[in-house]
C-alpha cells in the first residue's frame, strides 16, 4: 500500500508549485479570474499525481482517477475558453479592488492571499476523497457502493455538461440579451451546472469510500463543496448579480427550484 502522508505531501508540493507559477502569470496580466478554470484542472492534477504514486492501481483506483480527470478536464476547458472569450470576471475584480483600495494591498499580494492561497487550500481539501481513494485502493475491484457512486458522478458530469451547453447557446444568440434562460434543464433548476458538480463529487466520494475510514473522514470535501455551491460563493453571489441586472430573474426565482431539479411552479 502507498504511504499516505508522504504521497499527500508530494501532491501538496506539486499543487503549491503550479499555483505559484499561475500566480506570477496572473500578476503579469493583472487578471486572476482564470483561477476558476484551474480549480477544475487542479483536481485532475491531484488525481493524476496520486495515481502515479501507486505501484499497481486496480480498477477502483482507475475509476476514481477517470471520473476526476473527466470532470476536471471538461469543466476546466469550458471555463478557460469562457474566460478567453469574456475576459476578467467581475467577481474577482471586486475582490481585488476591495483588497487594494480598502486594505492597501498591492495587486501581487492581494492575488496571492485573497485568491490563489485561499483556493489552494480549498482545492486540496475538496479533492481529498479522490486523492485518498486512489492512494488507498491497493488494486481493489469495484464494489456495489462504488458502482452507485460511478453512476451518480456520470449523471452529474452529464447534467452540468448539458446545462453549460444550453447556457452557451442561449448567450450566443443576440436576441436573448437581457432575457432569462428558463428552458431545458434550466426549467427545472436555476443552477444545473452547480447541481452537476454536487452529484459528481458526492459520486466520487462514494466510489472512494469503498477504501475505508480515511475517505469517510474526507467527507468534509463534498460537504464543503455543497455549502460553497448552495450557500456561499456559488448560487447566492450569482443570483445577487442576476437579480440586479435582469428584472425578470425575480419571477424566475419564484417558479424555479433553487438547486435540486423539480417541476416548475405555476
Amino acid at each position: 500500500m502507498t504511504s499516505i502522508i508522504p504521497a499527500l505531501g508530494l501532491n501538496l508540493a506539486v499543487l503549491v508549485g503550479v499555483v505559484l507559477l499561475l500566480w506570477l502569470i496572473s500578476v503579469k496580466i493583472r487578471d486572476v479570474s482564470f483561477i476558476d478554470a484551474f480549480w477544475a484542472y487542479g483536481m485532475a492534477i491531484m488525481a493524476s499525481v496520486s495515481i502515479m504514486q501507486v505501484a499497481e492501481p486496480g480498477m477502483l483506483a482507475w475509476a476514481i482517477w477517470g471520473l476526476t480527470a473527466l470532470w476536471g478536464l471538461r469543466l476546466g476547458t469550458h471555463l478557460f475558453l469562457r474566460w478567453r472569450r469574456e475576459g476578467e470576471d467581475p467577481r474577482y475584480a471586486r475582490i481585488m479592488g476591495k483588497a487594494m483600495n480598502k486594505q492597501g494591498m498591492s495587486f501581487a499580494t492581494a492575488a496571492l492571499i485573497k485568491v490563489w492561497g485561499l483556493q489552494l487550500v480549498l482545492l486540496f481539501v475538496v479533492c481529498l476523497p479522490a486523492q485518498l481513494g486512489i492512494l488507498l485502493a491497493d488494486g481493489a475491484a469495484i464494489g456495489q457502493i462504488a458502482w452507485v457512486g460511478i453512476i451518480l458522478a456520470i449523471v452529474g458530469i452529464g447534467f452540468e455538461t448539458i446545462g453549460d451547453a444550453q447556457l452557451k447557446a442561449f448567450r450566443s444568440n443576440p436576441a436573448n440579451k437581457g432575457k432569462v434562460l428558463d428552458t431545458g434543464l434550466w426549467r427545472y433548476t436555476r443552477h444545473p451546472n452547480y447541481f452537476g458538480d454536487f452529484c459528481a463529487w458526492w459520486g466520487i466520494w462514494l466510489v472512494a469510500a469503498q477504501t475505508g475510514w480515511p475517505v469517510w473522514v474526507a467527507i468534509v470535501g463534498p460537504i464543503f463543496l455543497s455549502f460553497t455551491l448552495m450557500k456561499w460563493s456559488g448560487a447566492p453571489l450569482l443570483e445577487q448579480s442576476l437579480t440586479k441586472n435582469k428584472p425578470k430573474y425575480a419571477d424566475y426565482i419564484e417558479r424555479t427550484s433553487a438547486f435540486f431539479p423539480a417541476p416548475p411552479k405555476k
